[in-house]
């Protein structure tokens, strides 16, 4: 029989965050995930990335592994341009404004469990279980057995399920879902780009929802996520590589020059999700696992990595390890951030989707007042980068 404190079923950033502050503190954790063990990463950019907020940067940095990430690729980016299409709406700003030395970077996320897993397998309390499948889970009032496929049975004091948005965990243990489908769908690819990036994030809002293009390693690279309907989703991955291109470039207005896919295109559909439950008995869900919103902001990442930081605050404080109370306090907590980040990205959602000339007009007005009232707009740039 192996034997953890915390048991962990999923391998991926958020979950690889949690075991490696885990193990910091002291803590014996075991990782579990049916995936290959991360890999170092591809001459060419992965087409899944994250924006990561200088607050998640921090928490890196305490782990000992940013410097890591940097090494590999992790672009920094100096400044955000955002408007609407059609409209005299925007809102712009930079580093320099905000006294910062940077707004965020952009990230591939192999990078990041590369980066984990590497400073993971250094350490002697963490047991690494890639390729391996777990069979049943059992809990008492004290522990939770989990058995893998194997037949070796595993016994800890907490199970974390950080198993992604359709998380087997949530729902053999009946964590009751609030969900909606926000009728998009999201294509992500890297492009090359005509003009350098300048270490610029943009985001432009269609009407039919947002594409975002974001600073890649190499000057002229983005990576790029378009949020559209379902219909214009299909239409779009059914374009051959040079009209796609083409219809890439008039959505972004030409501000990049002309954009070239550099590899393949992907797409997957858009859920709200939130767990009404977090914690049953000694089994508590996080990041996917919790909750998922849309891409729009690229808070993603950043939410699941605050679930991390606050469950290992809860579970390093002196006294009974992983009590209810503490385990309470870790949902209620996660729970409130989670609920208003929904709120926000439905609420943007609605005010920049469709073209209704009222709707355009008080967005145009919105973005502008904004981009010219110096306080309102620190405040609206240091929630963009977390600070």
């Amino acid at each position: 029989m192996q034997q953890a404190q915390v048991c962990i079923v999923g391998g991926g950033a958020v979950g690889l965050t949690l075991a490696l502050g885990l193990a910091k503190a002291d803590i014996n954790v075991l990782v579990i995930d049916s995936n290959g063990a991360p890999q170092p990463l591809a001459a060419q950019f992965a087409n899944r990335v994250s924006a990561i907020s200088l607050a998640s940067q921090t928490q890196f940095e305490r782990l000992g592994v940013w410097q890591d990430i940097v090494s590999q690729r992790a672009t920094p980016y100096t400044h955000m341009d955002v408007r609407d299409q059609d409209s005299f709406g925007k809102i712009a700003f930079n580093n320099v404004e905000l006294d910062l030395p940077e707004l965020g970077h952009i990230v591939e996320n192999d990078a990041i469990r590369y980066a984990l897993f590497t400073a993971l397998q250094q350490l002697d309390n963490v047991t690494l279980c890639f390729d391996t499948r777990y069979q049943t889970i059992h809990q008492t009032e004290t522990d939770v057995l989990i058995t893998l496929e194997s037949g070796i049975p595993v016994m800890a004091k907490l199970l974390v399920a950080a198993d992604g948005a359709n998380s087997a965990i949530r729902t053999q243990f009946k964590m009751p879902l609030t969900f909606w489908d926000y009728d998009h769908h999201a294509i992500v690819a890297t492009v090359k780009t005509q003009l350098p990036h300048d270490a610029t994030a943009r985001q432009i809002f269609l009407d039919t929802g947002p594409l975002a293009f974001l600073p890649l390693k190499d000057e002229h690279h983005h990576s790029i996520v378009w949020s559209t309907s379902p219909e214009e989703a299909k239409r779009l991955m059914a374009l051959p590589e040079i009209e796609f291109n083409k219809a890439l470039n008039v959505a972004i207005d030409g501000q990049c020059g002309l954009c070239e896919v550099a590899d393949d295109r992907a797409v997957f559909p858009l859920k709200m999700r939130y767990a009404q439950q977090w914690l049953n008995g000694k089994i508590v869900l996080m990041g996917d696992a919790a909750h998922t919103i849309h891409p729009l902001a690229g808070l993603g990442m950043n939410l699941g990595l605050k679930d991390a930081e606050v469950l290992i605050e809860q579970l390093s404080k002196e006294g009974e390890f992983a009590t209810t109370r503490s385990l309470r306090e870790y949902e209620r907590n996660r729970k409130l951030d989670a609920q208003k980040h929904i709120a926000m990205m439905q609420g943007l959602k609605e005010l920049f989707e469709g073209s209704n000339p009222v709707k355009k007009l008080l967005r145009g007005v919105g973005l502008s007042l904004v981009d010219n009232l110096g306080p309102i707009k620190t405040l609206f740039a240091k929630e963009a980068v977390g600070k």
